[in-house]
C-alpha cells in the first residue's frame, strides 16, 4: 500500500465555470470523508479556485499601480520645480534682453509667450529623451534576454501630454514674472 502523505497541492477542474461550485462542495465533503473529519471538527485542507487567485492577483496589481502612480506623481513635481528653477535663472540672466524687447515694442503677452513656449519646448525635449531612452532599454531586454515587448502608442502621446503640461503648469510663473518687468528697470539691470 503507497501513502501519499506529502502532496501538497491536488489540481481539479470542473466541466463548466457553473458547476465550479457544486465541484468544490463535492469536494469538500470527499476529502472530509476520506480524512474522517467529524461534523464538528474544522477541515485540515483548503480549496480555492482560480477565481480567488485572480482576484489576489488583480488586488496586488491594484496597489502596484497606484504606488506606481505616486512614484510618476511625486518624480514630476520634481521635475517641474527643477524646470521653474531654471526658468526663473533664465529670466533674471536675461532681464536685459527682456527690458530691450519691451523698449522697442514688444507686449507681455508676447514674453510671456516667449518663455512658456522655451519652458514646454525643454519638457518636451526631456519627454522625448525619455520616451527613446525607454524603447532602448525596451529592444535591450529583447535582444539580450528575449523577451518579448511591446510599443504602446497611447503611452507615448499620454507621455507627450505629460510633458507639455508640465512645461505649461511649472513654466507659467516664470514666464509671467518675465512679462511683468519694468522695461526701464530691466535696461538698469546687471
Amino acid at each position: 500500500m503507497m501513502r501519499f502523505s506529502d502532496v501538497d497541492d491536488v489540481w481539479v477542474s470542473a466541466t463548466s465555470s457553473q458547476s465550479v461550485a457544486m465541484a468544490k462542495r463535492q469536494i469538500i465533503q470527499l476529502l472530509r470523508e476520506r480524512h474522517r473529519l467529524g461534523a464538528g471538527q474544522p477541515d485540515d485542507f483548503r480549496i480555492r479556485d482560480l477565481t480567488e487567485i485572480s482576484q489576489a492577483m488583480a488586488s496586488t496589481s491594484g496597489v502596484m499601480t497606484r504606488l506606481l502612480l505616486c512614484v510618476s506623481l511625486i518624480s514630476l513635481i520634481i521635475g517641474g520645480v527643477g524646470i521653474m528653477n531654471i526658468m526663473l535663472v533664465s529670466v533674471t540672466e536675461r532681464t536685459r534682453e527682456i527690458g530691450l524687447r519691451m523698449a522697442v515694442g514688444a507686449k507681455g503677452s508676447d514674453i510671456l509667450r516667449q518663455f512658456l513656449i522655451e519652458a514646454v519646448l525643454l519638457c518636451l525635449f526631456g519627454g522625448v529623451m525619455g520616451i527613446l531612452l525607454g524603447r532602448g532599454a525596451s529592444l535591450a531586454i529583447s535582444a539580450f534576454l528575449s523577451w518579448r515587448t511591446l510599443s504602446s502608442v497611447p503611452a507615448i502621446v499620454a507621455a507627450v501630454a505629460v510633458s507639455v503640461t508640465v512645461g505649461i503648469i511649472f513654466g507659467y510663473y516664470p514666464a509671467w514674472k518675465a512679462s511683468r518687468l519694468d522695461p526701464i528697470e530691466a535696461l538698469r539691470y546687471e
